[in-house]
């Protein structure tokens, strides 16, 4: 009840304002301070002043309790180890460790590519387009970067 009337003061002091700035012909800083100053009331209609107090309550009510239990520190424990170990398997996985749905596929396909610069004229940089005999890929689950393997083994050979 005391806030209600408390946004209704507010925003009859904004709009006493904007009828002084009006009343000296600037209409449209008139029109921006009666719209600002209509704000508390509506905000209080609606109940998000309320809503506002609550918020603040339950953020300093959590906020005692971080500093004051335990049990909450233990929690950001949990969440960091949690962290951890989500960022853990994404590193292995980006390194190129086997995954289980695609160990076999894309093994396979790893475990050619460097038989390709080992026979003869091995000394000698080959340029391929990274096509099997007869236009045909080298395995259906490399998801199109065989193409680039030949120019791999290039730059690993050369030390870039």
């Amino acid at each position: 009840m005391l806030t209600t009337a408390l946004c209704a003061v507010l925003s009859a002091a904004g709009l006493a304002v904007a009828v002084q700035t009006a009343y000296r012909r600037r209409f449209l800083r008139a029109t921006r301070i009666a719209a600002l100053s209509l704000l508390p009331v509506g905000l209080a209609m609606a109940g998000l002043v309320t809503l506002g107090r609550r918020v603040g309550t339950a953020v300093a009510d959590w906020a005692a309790d971080l500093v004051f239990k335990p049990t909450v520190w233990m929690g950001f424990g949990v969440i960091v180890c949690s962290a951890l170990l989500y960022g853990a398997t994404r590193l292995i996985s980006g390194r190129g460790g086997p995954d289980e749905a695609t160990a076999g596929g894309e093994a396979a396909s790893r475990a050619a590519v460097p038989a390709a610069g080992t026979g003869a004229g091995a000394g000698a940089p080959a340029i391929t387009s990274g096509r099997g005999q007869g236009g045909r890929r080298r395995s259906g689950g490399d998801s199109g970067l065989s193409e680039f393997a030949d120019v791999e083994e290039i730059l690993k050979r050369r030390g870039i």
